[in-house]
């Protein structure tokens, strides 16, 4: 029986070569699932025979253990159609594994991704020769992900799904998608001259980097920021516009980093209790609600940026006693995200 011509088997061979595929694996492939649709169409379910293709002709024979030929008539037909399905799964299976080891090497990286359709919790994106997912965990709130509309995303990691298929996983709340949005914007943090020492967010509402520079004649802040704010306006529209980025100085000086992270709220006092990483921030009563931030945001990123739990505690302009009504606003919240 002969499936093919020979002109059929040079066009595996460049199929096989322009796909990326071993001629080998497409043959023995072929075999397989010639095997399969004879003992369908014989209702043999003897181990003992075996499928053996002719590379060179394109000749496919059913085989028994003694290596004799019991293969029907006009079955060539049925052997055929079962190649040519054999042969696009294959290419097929192929083709999405090399795209997948592909995006396996950008992990970290980012990429422009649209949305195509979205289930009632998942978002399906295309991030260009594959398909990327958004899951819930990973979108910010205030976002709309309507199918077409463009968004900056972060291929996170390749993830197993319970189906065992590999998902191309992409984020907007990872804070490498900020990372990697200031390397792109500030040639000075590509080049190393500028580090970024920390990154905290609060997806979709604020966000504090730290950097630092060695030389004494680069403003870090000033190098991100951009003549005119032009730098830091370009990633804030990356991120939905909504997102506000503080960029500070890096310093050592714990009081100094809290300075900075609280601002623009004004600190009177700070009192830094090293042993239980604690501080307590004084401010005065029309700066409390800055110090905090809307929902705590401020004083949790805060927190998160230093590392020490904080009590923001008013001082009563005309009195300057203190009042702590508001210290426990960043414990309680902490407290809430941790249940």
């Amino acid at each position: 029986m002969v499936i093919t011509r020979n002109e059929f088997i040079l066009a595996i061979n460049q199929i096989a070569s322009e796909r990326g595929i071993a001629p080998e694996d497409v043959f023995a492939s072929i075999e397989e699932a010639v095997l399969v649709a004879y003992r369908k169409e014989t209702d043999d379910d003897s181990e003992e025979i075996f499928a053996k293709i002719d590379p060179q002709t394109g000749e496919v024979k059913i085989l028994d253990k003694q290596g004799n030929d019991i293969t029907p008539k006009n079955f060539g037909r049925i052997a055929a159609q079962t190649a040519k399905q054999v042969i696009l799964q294959k290419i097929r299976t192929v083709e999405k594994l090399r795209t997948i080891k592909a995006f396996e090497e950008r992990v970290g990286d980012i990429v422009k991704a649209r949305v195509i359709r979205r289930d009632n919790r998942n978002v399906y994106m295309d991030i260009g020769r594959a398909e990327g997912l958004l899951p819930v965990e990973e979108q910010v709130d205030k976002e709309n992900y309507k199918p077409n509309s463009v968004f900056t995303v972060l291929i996170k990691e390749i993830r197993e799904d319970k189906f065992g298929n590999q998902r191309i996983i992409l984020s907007r709340r990872d804070n490498r998608l900020l990372e990697q949005l200031l390397r792109r914007e500030v040639p000075e943090i590509e080049s190393g001259a500028v580090e970024i020492k920390k990154i905290v967010r609060a997806p979709g509402e604020r966000a504090k980097v730290a950097v630092y520079s060695k030389s004494k004649i680069i403003d870090a802040v000033g190098a991100c920021v951009g003549q005119k704010g032009v730098r830091v306006q370009t990633i804030t529209k990356e991120l939905g516009e909504n997102e506000k980025i503080d960029i500070l100085n890096y310093s050592q000086d714990l009081k100094e980093m809290i300075r900075s992270a609280l601002a623009p709220a004004k600190v009177e006092k700070i009192e830094v209790d090293e042993k239980n990483k604690t501080a307590k921030v004084y401010v005065n009563e029309d700066q409390a609600a800055l110090a905090i931030g809307q929902k705590g945001v401020n004083v949790n990123l805060t927190v998160k940026l230093t590392g020490y739990d904080i009590d923001i505690i008013q001082v009563k302009s005309d009195t300057s006693e203190t009042d702590n009504s508001f210290k426990d606003t960043q414990q309680a919240e902490k407290k809430s995200e941790k249940s």
